[in-house]
């Protein structure tokens, strides 16, 4: 076979891969839900089942005033002086974290833009049980913020989600796209590309991972509005479309 059918079948199979994530995050925005309820996610790995299950921190109080003095792991949009935050806890993996992002990405970007709010994105792992993408796509994040700054790591951070792989195959995004993403969101791939591909800042999630759970984040997406946790909604249409009024 002809190296140039074979990057066609590649890309073939990516575009399938992908079309099936999206029918996977539809089926899901119209099934789960979220905010006090349990959540769970059917993991389909090596051929068994299981279940990947968590619910919010119960003691509210206590996370939402160990995250008004926590470092931040993130990246942000909006002047700092806006009349409302929003800082969301989430894993490159998680699917609710993808569904709010779709359903709320814009929205909260028209609000920035317009001085109403001031969002983070603060990314960590929770799921690499499952492999190891939330990792080795986490450390890309952080790279992307150090190396070519935020407005392109807001970039990459869209982009992760735009093309995240289903938790029953994580593995469906590899480093060189890790890589190719970063440059489309305007990184040099000279400056990233060897790091994100060794995975360099292992470290760097570490120490968002255990900032998160040090002040009590256990389950993603966990969304602040100032200051208080939100879990307005029962599904991820509702905890979204509720967020958004809030703001206007």
């Amino acid at each position: 076979m002809s190296s140039k059918s074979s990057k066609a079948n590649a890309r073939a199979q990516k575009a399938a891969a992908e079309r099936a994530a999206q029918a996977k995050r539809e089926a899901r925005r119209r099934m789960l839900t979220v905010g006090g309820v349990v959540l769970a996610i059917v993991l389909i790995v090596g051929g068994s089942v299981g279940y990947s299950v968590w619910k919010r921190d119960k003691d509210q109080k206590a996370l939402e005033e160990a995250v008004a003095t926590a470092a931040a792991y993130g990246v942000s949009i909006g002047p700092e002086d806006a009349p409302h935050e929003v800082i969301i806890y989430e894993d490159f993996l998680c699917p609710f974290c993808g569904d709010l992002e779709e359903e709320t990405r814009d929205d909260l970007a028209r609000l920035a833009a317009d001085g109403k709010v001031r969002v983070e994105y603060r990314p960590f792992d929770l799921l690499s049980q499952i492999g190891d993408y939330p990792i080795r796509a986490t450390s890309a994040f952080s790279i992307v913020l150090e190396e070519a700054g935020p407005e392109a790591a807001k970039k990459f951070h869209d982009l992760l989600f735009a093309n995240q792989p289903s938790e029953s195959n994580p593995d469906a995004v590899d480093n060189d796209d890790l890589v190719e993403y970063a440059v489309e969101a305007g990184a040099d791939e000279a400056a990233v590309g060897d790091a994100i591909r060794s995975v360099a800042n292992r470290d760097w999630v570490t120490e968002a991972t255990e900032e998160a759970r040090r002040v009590g984040v256990s389950s993603t997406p966990t969304i602040l509005l100032d200051g208080k946790v939100f879990d307005d909604g029962r599904t991820v249409d509702d905890l979204a479309e509720n967020l958004i009024d809030a703001l206007e």
